[in-house]
């Protein structure tokens, strides 16, 4: 991958104020497979001290649709057409890890999915999978 589609990721990602919100930076960026993660902070916890799943969710989202936008000319952008997430454990430890891979890509509909793990002392927890369908739009 190109060091200009590199940049228009993370150009992109700082854009967001949501993630910026959420603590949340990029890991890495390859073709086919962005990793985002986020801590797990005071705000983003639900009632009972876990990682919210608004945080998993949208950590989840933002990783696949970047891996989408990896597959893209430059002049081009994605947006979420529809996603499903399956919650497998409660978001316990310290930050959360968002894998995002494509699945399949096209010219009118990509297909990703998404792991995210939460890291805690060292050890890690798959704790949701997350599958849907990104639209290229023009920028």
């Amino acid at each position: 991958m190109d060091e200009s589609a590199t940049n228009r990721i993370h150009k992109s990602f700082a854009a967001q104020s949501m993630m910026t919100t959420l603590g949340a930076h990029i890991q890495s960026v390859r073709t086919g497979e962005v990793v985002i993660a986020a801590p797990i902070l005071p705000g983003s916890q639900q009632q009972q001290g876990f990682g919210h799943a608004g945080l998993t969710f949208s950590i989840g989202d933002s990783a696949a649709g970047y891996a989408a936008l990896t597959t893209l000319p430059l002049d081009a952008e994605v947006v979420t057409a529809e996603i499903k997430i399956n919650l497998l454990a409660p978001a316990i430890g310290e930050e959360l890890r968002a894998t995002g891979r494509v699945v399949k890509p096209g010219r009118r509909l990509i297909v990703v999915t998404s792991e995210v793990y939460a890291l805690r002392d060292g050890d890690e927890v798959l704790i949701a999978v997350l599958q849907g369908t990104m639209v290229p739009v023009a920028v």
